[in-house]
Order: structure tokens, then C-alpha cells, then sequence
């Protein structure tokens, strides 16, 4: 089995930055992708931003510029850098890693921008 820790929510102003982690524990065979997906009240989940192994990040088109996302493999751990945080930002985010066979997930973080 495969757990994923988040950390790093909470409540930030707009055009505050916050940085989430999250660690993968347990029996992993093989990473082929981590990432970040967050889902707001009332909308379906979606991608924030991935880096398969080996490959480039991949971003949403609303968080290009804004947000950064990086591996340690070293760890087996993500993280998410968030900057110029905007309302529409609010939602819980959840960390994913596939293996090749399966995802899972984290219990999610919750983030909240607003003044």
C-alpha cells in the first residue's frame, strides 16, 4: 500500500503564496507521475499541475506562471509552490501518484484566499 501525507494548507490573502508537500510512504514500486489536483465546492476535481518521471512539469493554463511544481525522488515527495494566490484559487488540493497501475491519493489540503 501507498499513503500520501499533505501539508502545507490554509488561509492566505489574495496575491499571498503558500507551499504545499505532500510525502509518499509504504511500498512503491515505481513512480510514473505525481501531481497536484484541487477541487472547489460544487466543481469536478482537476489538475493543478504533474511531473511523470523523467519529463517536464505540466501545468493547468490558469496556473502557468503562477505556481511551480517539483519532485525530490529522493524523498518520494511533491511539492506545489503557489504564488499571487487568487480567490478562485480556493479549494481542497489533493496529491496523486501513479505507479503504472493504480493512483492514489492524499486526504487533501485545504487552501482558502481570501482577505
Amino acid at each position: 500500500q501507498v499513503q500520501l501525507v499533505e501539508s502545507g494548507g490554509g488561509l492566505v490573502q489574495p496575491g499571498g503564496s503558500l507551499r504545499l508537500s505532500c510525502a509518499a510512504s509504504g511500498i512503491i514500486f515505481r513512480i510514473y507521475v505525481m501531481g497536484w489536483y484541487r477541487q472547489a465546492p460544487g466543481k469536478q476535481r482537476e489538475l493543478v499541475a504533474n511531473i511523470p518521471t523523467g519529463f517536464s512539469p505540466n501545468y493547468a493554463d490558469s496556473e502557468k506562471g503562477r505556481f511551480t511544481i517539483s519532485r525530490d525522488n529522493a524523498k518520494n515527495t511533491v511539492y506545489l509552490q503557489m504564488n499571487s494566490l487568487k480567490p478562485e484559487d480556493t479549494a481542497v488540493y489533493y496529491c496523486q501518484l501513479h505507479n503504472g497501475v493504480r493512483d492514489y491519493w492524499g486526504q487533501g489540503t485545504q487552501v482558502t484566499v481570501s482577505s
